[in-house]
């Protein structure tokens, strides 16, 4: 068992408490064929950023006006296909547990894809959200990260968050907070990282002080 303690608790969402991969390779797999990509190095960068941060990696000689539009288009594909977006398992209950003024989702899917996902998988939407729009500088950059910890009034290093990409790992890190990985992800930036697979099992405590005391199995 591992025992860390906290004042807030923040989620990625893909991989994190939403399971979308059949739709995101099937999406990314589509744009990979159209602009003649390898659809396994757009898939490895593409997981745990920003759309925007993909199109123009992949194709950085398109006018940002162009570049934009074609994220906006993925964007709105992404948000209007439904099927095949399930909760990681025992997400939806672990957090409808968390007290609600402790806790938030910094993604980096947009506001609508992220309503989407969430609203079909039946996980909670937190009070404190954070989509790519709100977020100039995206992950691996700490900047959602923080902006979290601020919202939420406590100092970054008080805040345990959940990830389970390379990107999002790192932004974590960066920021100062704890970090669980959820998943298999097994780089560099998980080295040393207690990890979950799924949520049951996983508990928390309310202690006298105010303090969150999570239990991992």
């Amino acid at each position: 068992m591992t025992t860390l303690t906290c004042r807030a608790i923040v989620f990625d969402m893909d991989g994190t408490l939403v399971d979308s991969t059949a739709v995101v390779e099937r999406i990314w797999g589509d744009f990979a064929a159209e602009h003649e990509l390898d659809v396994d190095d757009l898939l490895a960068f593409a997981h745990g950023r920003q759309t925007h941060d993909t199109v123009t990696r992949f194709l950085p000689g398109l006018p940002e006006v162009e570049a934009r539009a074609l994220t906006d288009g993925l964007q709105a594909v992404e948000a209007g296909t439904g099927g095949g977006t399930v909760e990681i398992p025992g997400a939806a209950a672990f957090l409808e547990g968390l007290p609600t003024d402790r806790v938030a989702l910094v993604t980096s899917a947009n506001h609508d894809l992220a309503r989407s996902r969430m609203a079909e998988a039946g996980v909670t939407w937190p009070a404190v959200v954070l989509a790519s729009e709100q977020v100039a500088v995206g992950k691996p950059a700490p900047d959602g990260y923080l902006l979290a910890a601020r919202l939420l009034g406590v100092a970054p290093d008080e805040v345990v968050v959940f990830e389970d990409a390379a990107a999002g790992l790192e932004a974590a890190r960066a920021s100062g907070a704890s970090v669980v990985v959820v998943g298999d992800h097994d780089g560099p930036a998980a080295d040393g990282l207690p990890r979950i697979t799924g949520y049951e099992g996983v508990s928390v405590t309310v202690r006298d002080d105010g303090t969150l005391e999570l239990t991992l199995p």
